[in-house]
């Protein structure tokens, strides 16, 4: 990006904290301390509602992932109220655009086990070398298992060292190796005419039964055109296959790779846009890191059966599911955690004598459910209270966590008899006739004190208001909410409808005062200019760039989403260079047009608001016939097609200091074209202050 448009950022930038909520562009400096205020008592001013057309605004807003032209105006015509009824029960909403491209993703529907049968680690390859593991019998998954077997044994050989210290294998040279590519190339080229030569249906079947090596070859460099017509002529399995004998050994990224853009693809493309948000937002809550252990196979489950199917249901649902998967306990390590006085741990029941093993507790599950999940931080629980809750959940854990088994209730890891826990008795008799029913219920009780109690109603309360309505959430609200809650046992569905309802949510002090996360900023782009994004992996690396790695937040916490978190200087520079390289057609060979978005936009306006709003409402036929030329003619169709632009991409005006910034940096940055003009205004209106806001 030339040097003056990051001087323009700057000076966006430096007026952004005036759109900010007020604790987020308040915040005091790293490493200085905040002077204290004396606190003022005065009577909250009333809440002043927001007029028919903002209130669509609103809750378009926060329960998609960004309004596509002409959304607000079907939601008016629709009433929000029923849009937002609709949306809370999303089998009732056609979702096939979406469902025809997550075809393309065959891990999504399958259990851990097979995912990682079709996409094996290492340590799967390494069993079937060793022929602790059969080889599959499908023959495209055995072609691959050959290519991965090959790469796996060929590594093996230049890593062995001699007795003396040397390598047991000639290491190839610099030029070696070049010259290899050089051959592998040419054989790549001979393979592509071959495979092209015969009826797409044949193809693959042709590509399995070639020698490994040149398998190897030709997956690593066939020419990109010819990669990609034949990656386009493959059917979803063939690609998959084509990939994974791509992949360097150990092909289980390719799972994490396949959850990751179709969670952008449903973000930008699903219907059931209220089910994806509440599926992000509960993911983000209960959150596993994928790039722990075994959790790169567990995630694409845990988050299609625990995460997705409870994300409108009952919390108390939602709880044990999260609770039950594989992918939480191998996250916070309950797998691993073992009661002292167990089966387990060498105690015998039987023989009072018998002495405990080395083997105890694992604490993480045990203090993060209720610190993260449910009560909260200052629920009121002790070191003691997370002692006996990990105790309690002792034995729930996996069955072969490395081969994709299921989660399993082991009674022999289970610490026996009853525990004292939140002023509750949680009994459990080790002389019991179902010891490992028993045991498995002092989990499930537990979990459901939980979900039940006043603490988890107000603290899951706050977390919604908190993504939903403001950074710090109007505590009476909250409480309502909350009221809701127990009333409905944790019904998330009534919850949300309390929140909609509210005053404080329809109000204009709660208006647009939500800073987008990255991912809530990649998919409105695209949402918000009806663009088909072609190319998911390159925006989960933008998304890297972004500081926000799909499925890889790190803490139990999750994302911060609150707006101190997202809003800098390199976080905006980010954004703007984005805006730039995909209203130019240099982001990644996706196709843009900004023409399109101005048509669009001039279509979705009020019938009622062209005249008095648009200083100039005799451009109206030449942006539905010719868009470009509104910037070609004279001055003020660029003032037009700005205007349209800004209410297309934010749903209002944006500010005087914003629009005068914009039209400095046109006048400024020269342009060869018309189209070159409205790409510059589409990009500057998306890195303005008020396109970061929800």
């Amino acid at each position: 990006m030339h040097k003056r448009h990051l001087a323009l950022f700057a000076v966006v930038f430096s007026i952004t904290p005036r759109y900010l909520p007020a604790q987020a562009a308040s915040q005091p400096h790293a490493g200085k301390t905040a002077k204290a205020k004396v606190a003022v008592v005065s009577k909250p001013a009333p809440l002043i509602p927001l007029s028919q057309r903002d209130r669509a605004v609103q809750i378009v807003n926060r329960f998609t992932f960004g309004s596509r032209p002409g959304d607000v105006e079907r939601v008016l015509a629709l009433t929000p109220e029923k849009w937002f009824d609709q949306q809370l029960n999303p089998a009732t909403i056609n979702d096939d655009v979406l469902n025809r491209r997550l075809n393309d993703y065959s891990t999504l529907n399958l259990p851990p086990d097979q995912a990682l049968t079709l996409f094996p680690d290492r340590g799967m390859i390494q069993q079937v070398v060793e022929g602790k593991r059969p080889s599959p019998t499908d023959p495209l998954l055995a072609a691959m298992y050959e290519v991965q077997i090959f790469k796996f044994n060929h590594d093996n050989e230049l890593k062995k060292i001699n007795p003396d210290g040397t390598h047991a294998f000639p290491q190839p040279t610099e030029a070696e190796l070049a010259d290899q590519k050089k051959t592998d190339q040419a054989t790549a080229a001979r393979i592509a005419g071959e495979l092209f030569s015969l009826p797409k249906n044949q193809r693959m079947a042709a590509l399995v039964k070639l020698p490994v090596a040149d398998r190897i070859a030709f997956t690593s460099y066939v020419a990109g055109d010819q990669k990609n017509l034949l990656l386009a002529e493959f059917n979803p399995r063939e690609r998959e296959i084509f990939y994974a004998m791509n992949a360097n050994i150990g092909a289980s990224y390719q799972i994490i790779s396949e959850l990751s853009q179709a969670k952008l693809l449903r973000a930008i493309l699903s219907e059931r846009q209220l089910q994806e948000v509440m599926t992000d937002f509960w993911f983000n809550h209960f959150n596993v890191y994928i790039a722990k252990d075994s959790d790169q196979w567990y995630t694409t489950s845990y988050e299609r059966d625990a995460i997705r199917k409870n994300a409108l249901g009952k919390f108390s649902d939602l709880l044990l599911a999260t609770a039950q998967s594989p992918a939480m306990m191998v996250y916070l390590d309950n797998w691993l955690s073992i009661g002292p006085d167990s089966i387990a741990n060498g105690v015998n029941p039987a023989n009072p004598k018998s002495k405990r093993g080395a083997k105890g507790l694992n604490e993480n599950y045990g203090r993060e459910v209720m610190e993260l999940h449910t009560i909260g931080v200052n629920g009121g629980y002790s070191q003691a209270d997370v002692t006996s809750l990990s105790a309690i959940l002792t034995g729930w854990g996996v069955d072969r966590p490395n081969q994709g088994g299921p989660f399993l209730f082991d009674p022999k890891k289970h610490e026996p008899g009853p525990k004292q826990w939140l002023g509750h008795t949680i009994d459990g008799s080790p002389a019991s006739p179902t010891p490992s029913i028993d045991g498995m219920k002092q989990g499930t009780e537990a979990l459901r004190i939980l979900a039940s109690s006043p603490k988890t109603a107000h603290f899951i309360s706050y977390k919604l208001a908190q993504r939903f309505v403001a950074d710090e959430p109007p505590p009476a609200l909250v409480d309502r909410m909350a009221a809701t809650y127990l009333s409905t046992d944790g019904d998330i569905k009534a919850i949300l409808r309390t929140l909609v309802q509210s005053p404080e949510f329809n109000s204009k002090k709660y208006f647009r005062n939500k800073v987008k996360t990255p991912v809530e900023f990649l998919a409105s782009a695209f949402r918000t200019t009806a663009t088909d994004p072609s190319n998911p992996g390159a925006l989960v690396n933008t998304l890297k760039t972004m500081g926000m790695p799909l499925y890889y937040a790190l803490p139990p916490t999750g994302y911060y989403l609150t707006a101190d978190h997202w809003m800098n200087s390199t976080a905006l520079v980010d954004r703007l260079n984005f805006a730039y390289a995909l209203t130019g057609s240099k982001f990644s060979n996706q196709k843009f047009d900004s023409a399109h978005v101005i048509a669009l936009g001039l279509m979705a306006q009020p019938a009622t608001v062209s005249a008095a709003a648009h200083p100039h409402p005799k451009y109206s036929e030449a942006v539905l016939t010719q868009p470009a030329t509104i910037v070609a003619t004279e001055p003020a169709g660029t003032d037009y097609a700005l205007h349209i632009l800004e209410t297309t991409l934010t749903g209002a005006d944006v500010s005087p200091q914003t629009n005068q910034l914009i039209h400095k940096q046109i006048a400024e940055i020269p342009q060869t074209n018309s189209t070159e003009t409205l790409n510059l205004l589409t990009a500057l209106v998306m890195g303005s202050p008020e396109f970061q806001l929800r």
